[in-house]
Formats: structure tokens, C-alpha cells, sequence
């Protein structure tokens, strides 16, 4: 233990080359301290002598008797510094002389110390104002440091070595107080801590309605804990401790499997006792518990002699698992047999797909079980149609990306239905690891196209010869002028028109007419082939219009049909029923504004071919 001795301008005490490690106990009033300050200044006829102490990064002032160095520094105010040094500064600020040893060992003078707060003073002065004189560390006995034993004076006289020896001594038995001090208020706050998480405890297992229970195996009897008692309706007294009767509350269809599971534990198969089961209650109604347990203690021989454990009441979390079963079954249930396919689709984040729920349904929609399809989607696109498995694909991968609703309609081919449509909805969302979910649900839509398809049909085409009518003609005739426009491509217009057919109907009577139409419109389609546009405008008045074709091969083609209108005969009663056709033709320009343009000019030349004596052919000439 070094003593040493700074003089001061001010008296402050500098601050401590060391710091405590861990913090420290807060300590009480310690009287053996001032005691020991009282025989110091007495011992030395100082003006004072305190014990100061480091604490939450400072000095603090244990006992003190007598003046202390400053006039504002009271026992217990943290006003030093961090700690009092037991060596001086290795290095000096530039043009301050050597410092004063306390014991006597003069290096220089005057000396220069760090004051309380931090600047560095100067003594060169013979001002005697109380400060600290000498100081000594007060050492726990593994090195720790405790505090530090102060003596206050006027005088500047160094110790010699039998004072620094006596200061020694003084030091050591404070330090002695000090450790008991410090021991004694850290098993203090030990013993508060274990108080505090008992009461934790005994509130958490009371709250949670968990018991405690200590079997004794070796003499049958079992002790349960008040929450224990009271969580079956007991009061503390109302419960034998004879395992007999712990027996006998269980549920008759539990008791066999509770014993089991306690042998399995007692012969070691299990590393511990845990089981569900009902126990009845005082009223005479079953409960739910889980209880678990562990063996503590054995003899000799391996055998059980004691096991502990807890108890807790799981009745509503049963109840709750329940009902959690019924409504999964509800739900299950009813996606079963509603039409078509409920499901949850799961999107990895590199892209792997894959069904993680799939309905009943699923073996009608794509002929597949949710066990094939769980394992990845690539079953399911095995069965959509080869045309439009990349609108499916982009789909899903556009829904995906912008977290859109996916929705649309495909066809799939089915090795037992056949061709059939289907139509998805979805929404997806986002999953934690960066991949896409979606729920959504798939149903048949196969007669739904068939309805919209016949509805199309009837909208677009003529009832009484299957030909386009007059508006879905026109709209095929634009799309023809557009790719006139774009492409540079010809394209020709004819009109026809049945000759002297109004007398036809008036000789052999409407059906007769009905029939030479749809005759002529299946020769129509006959010649024009999947290219050519064909439609029915008028009563007897037919259009044509042949992409790709220019004036001398629609000429062609209308020499055809005259030829075609008079060798495919029509029979009414064994009677031949002549048919002859006027044909006007023009062809498409880039610069015509709509198609009926290259129409009224395909008509103009029509109705040239019907004035100069019909069954003719003529071309627009402007």
C-alpha cells in the first residue's frame, strides 16, 4: 500500500489512475469509517480526514471528521473526482517543475497536482488554507480498489516514513470496514433480487393458472401448491395428500394413460413426466390440464423416491382448439363442395411455385390430387393448352411483381374431359422472405364460352345463311383496309347480287328462296377459302373481300362463282332451280377513308352489270 501526499492551491483531491470494474453497492452510514477519520486527524493533529469512494463515476464521501479541503464538500455529495491517485502524473504539462513526494522523498518544488475539476494548478504560494496533505488507497485483499484515506492540513510538511507507516495502518483498517461494508450490502441486494423473482415467480404461476405439486414415491403422498387446490375449486385444506385419491379424480378414460406416462418416467424411457388429461373438479365437472413433472431424487438402486411438477389448467385452450377444428373442418367443407377449385399458391423468391392448399375441386378442374400439385405447379401446367400456357405464365409473374389481382382465362386439355375453359381469380401478397402468395379460386367456365361464343355468333352473323351479317362484315373489311395501309398489300372488293331473284321467290315461294340463299352462300365460302372475307349485306346482295388479291384475280374469282351458280344445281320437286349472279369489283386503296368506300364503288360497278343484262361481271371504273 503506497502513501502519498499532493499539495494543493485549492485542496481538491485529483483524480484516481484506477476505476472500479463492476458497480458498486450503495452503502449505508459506516460509523468504524468515522472512527477511523477521528483517530487520523487526531493521530496526526490534521484539520481533517475523510474516506472518499468511487461511485457511479465519481467521488463520493463516506466519513469525513473535522475540515474537509473544500467549504461546499458535505459527506455523501459526489463532488471529487473520479478516484484519488496512489501515483502522480507521469507526464507534466511543459515548464511545471518535478512533484513533491508525501513521504518526504523531495523531487523538486513547487508541486503541480490535478484539482477537482480538471485544470492544472500551480502552488507558488505559502497561502496554508486546508488540503489534502497525503492520501492512501484503501486495497480490498485481491487488489480491488476500495476508496481512499484522506488527511486535510494547512501545513505543507511532507510524512515521514513512521507517519506513512502509521497512515498505512489507519488505511488498512478502513479498508477492512469497507470490504464488510460493501459485502454486506452486495448480499443484501442479492437477497432482494431472490425475493423479487420468488414474488415474480409465485405471480406468473398464479396468474397462468399453473399449481405446484411434490410427490413423495417412496411413502405415497403428494402436496399441492394453494393455486394448485384452488384451480380444481379446493380450499388449501380440502385435499387428501394420498395418491390413491389423486388417482380417483382422474377422468376413468385418462387413468391409464396418466400411469403409463408417470412409469415411463420412473424407469427412465422419458426424460420427463408430461401428459394432457381431465381431472375432476369439486363440483363434480372435468377440466383440462397438462401436467409435468421430473424426477429429483433416487436411491441406490435406481428407484424414484421424489418428483416435482407443475399443473396447468389448458381447459380453454382446448375449447379454443376445438372450435379452431370444427371451423377448419367448416371451411374445408365447403370449399369441397362448392364448384371448382379453392386454393393457395405459393411463389418462392427464385421463382419455384407450388400449391400449398388445393380444395377438393382440384380433381375436377385439372384432373390432378392436392398431394400432386403440392409438390410443384408444374403438374398443373402440364394440362393447360400448349397456346395458352405463356399468357398463363406472364400472368402470374406480372400479378407477382406488381402485386396486382390476377385473373384470366385459358383453356386446358384434360386427359378424361377434354378441352375445357377455366377462369382464375386471385390476390397475391407479399411473404416475409420475398416470394408471393395468392388465394384465390378457379371454376369452370367451359359453358359460359359456349353461351358467350353462341351469343357472338348471333350477333355477328346472319341467321339464315351463317354468313357474317352487314356489321361484323363491315368490321372484317376495316381491319382489311388497315392492313392495306400498313403493309402496302392489295386487296379486292366484290359485290354480288342473285339475279331476277324476287321473281324466283314469287315461282317457287319463300322456302325455295331461303334455300338458294344458304346454297349460294356455302358456294361463296367454298371458293374464298379461310382467307376471304364473306358476308351477307342485303336480301339477295352478298360481299366479298379478298386480302392479297388484286383486280385480275378477284376478276378470276368471280368468273368462278358465275361458273359455280350454274353447275351446282339446285332441285326443288325433281325441278332445277337456275340460279345466275351479278358481280361488281373494285379494290382497296390506302387512301380511302373506310371500307365503304371500296364497297359503294364494288356496288356501282354491281348495279352496271344488273343494267346491262345481268349474270355479268364488271370493274370499277372511275
Amino acid at each position: 500500500m503506497r502513501v502519498r501526499m499532493f499539495i494543493t492551491e485549492t485542496g481538491d483531491a485529483p483524480s484516481s489512475a484506477h476505476a472500479p470494474a463492476d458497480r458498486q453497492p450503495t452503502l449505508p452510514p459506516l460509523p468504524e469509517l468515522e472512527a477511523v477519520c477521528r483517530l487520523a486527524r487526531a493521530h496526526f493533529g490534521a484539520a481533517g480526514a475523510f474516506v472518499a469512494r468511487t461511485a457511479a463515476g465519481a467521488q463520493r464521501v463516506l466519513a469525513a471528521d473535522g475540515t474537509l479541503p473544500d467549504p461546499h464538500l458535505e459527506p455523501s455529495v459526489e463532488s471529487l473526482p473520479d478516484r484519488l491517485p496512489d501515483r502522480l502524473p507521469d507526464r507534466l504539462p511543459d515548464g511545471c517543475p518535478p512533484p513533491h513526494d508525501a513521504c518526504g522523498a523531495s523531487a523538486g518544488s513547487p508541486l503541480v497536482v490535478w484539482n477537482a475539476n480538471g485544470n492544472v494548478q500551480r502552488n507558488g504560494g505559502t497561502q496554508d488554507a486546508p488540503r489534502i496533505v497525503a492520501s492512501c488507497e484503501l486495497a480490498a485483499p485481491d487488489g480491488a480498489h476500495l476508496g481512499t484515506l484522506c488527511i486535510v492540513d494547512g501545513a505543507r510538511a511532507p510524512l515521514d516514513a513512521a507517519q506513512c507507516a502509521q497512515l498505512r495502518d489507519l488505511a488498512a483498517l478502513a479498508a477492512a470496514a469497507l470490504a464488510r461494508a460493501a459485502e454486506a450490502a452486495a448480499l443484501r441486494e442479492r437477497l432482494a433480487a431472490v425475493e423479487e423473482h420468488s414474488s415474480l415467480m409465485t405471480l406468473a404461476l398464479t396468474e397462468s393458472g399453473t399449481g405446484v405439486w411434490d410427490r413423495n414415491v417412496e411413502s405415497g403422498e403428494i402436496h399441492y401448491s394453494p393455486a394448485w387446490k384452488a384451480m380444481l375449486g379446493y380450499a388449501p385444506h380440502e385435499l387428501s395428500t394420498r395418491i390413491e385419491d389423486a388417482y380417483e379424480r382422474l377422468h376413468p378414460d385418462d387413468r391409464d394413460d396418466v400411469k403409463a406416462a408417470m412409469l415411463a418416467h420412473f424407469e427412465r424411457r422419458t426424460g420427463c413426466y408430461e401428459v394432457e388429461h381431465r381431472v375432476r373438479c369439486k363440483d363434480g365437472t372435468y377440466k383440462w390440464i397438462r401436467s409435468r413433472g421430473k424426477v429429483i431424487s433416487r436411491d441406490r438402486n435406481d428407484r424414484a423416491l421424489r418428483m416435482v411438477g407443475t399443473t396447468t389448467d389448458i381447459t380453454a385452450l382446448r375449447e379454443l382448439a376445438a372450435r379452431l377444428r370444427d371451423a377448419a373442418a367448416l371451411v374445408t367443407d365447403l370449399t369441397d363442395h362448392v364448384p371448382g377449385l379453392v386454393f393457395q399458391l405459393q411463389q418462392a423468391p427464385n421463382g419455384r411455385r407450388f400449391f400449398s392448399y388445393a380444395s377438393a375441386g382440384v380433381r375436377d378442374i385439372y384432373e390432378l390430387t392436392p398431394e400432386q400439385i403440392a409438390r410443384g405447379a408444374e403438374a398443373v401446367e402440364t394440362r393447360i393448352h400448349p397456346a395458352d400456357l405463356a399468357a398463363y405464365r406472364q400472368s402470374l409473374h406480372e400479378s407477382s411483381a406488381r402485386l396486382t389481382p390476377w385473373r384470366l382465362e385459358y383453356r386446358v386439355l384434360l386427359p378424361g374431359q377434354g378441352l375445357r375453359w377455366r377462369e382464375g381469380d386471385a390476390r397475391p401478397q407479399r411473404t416475409a422472405d420475398g416470394g408471393t402468395v395468392w388465394h384465390g379460386f378457379i371454376t369452370d367456365a367451359t359453358e359460359r364460352k359456349h353461351i358467350e361464343a353462341e351469343l357472338h355468333r348471333m350477333a355477328t352473323t346472319d341467321h339464315l345463311t351463317r354468313l357474317s351479317n352487314r356489321h361484323a362484315f363491315m368490321r372484317q373489311s376495316e381491319a382489311a383496309l388497315r392492313d392495306v395501309r400498313t403493309t402496302g398489300r392489295t386487296a379486292a372488293v366484290l359485290m354480288l347480287d342473285l339475279d331476277h331473284f324476287k321473281a324466283l321467290n314469287d315461282r317457287w315461294g319463300h322456302p325455295v328462296g331461303d334455300r338458294a340463299l344458304r346454297h349460294f352462300a356455302r358456294l361463296l365460302l367454298a371458293e374464298t377459302g379461310p382467307d376471304g372475307i364473306v358476308g351477307r349485306v342485303g336480301g339477295e346482295e352478298f360481299a366479298i373481300v379478298l386480302p392479297r388479291s388484286d383486280l385480275d384475280t378477284a376478276l378470276a374469282f368471280a368468273q368462278r362463282v358465275q361458273q359455280r351458280a350454274i353447275q351446282a344445281r339446285l332441285m326443288h320437286e325433281d325441278q332445277q332451280v337456275t340460279l345466275t349472279v351479278s358481280i361488281g369489283i373494285d379494290a382497296m386503296r390506302a387512301s380511302d377513308f373506310g371500307a365503304y368506300q371500296p364497297l359503294s364503288r364494288a356496288d356501282k360497278a354491281l348495279y352496271l352489270a344488273k343494267e346491262r343484262g345481268r349474270n355479268r361481271i364488271e370493274v370499277y371504273r372511275a
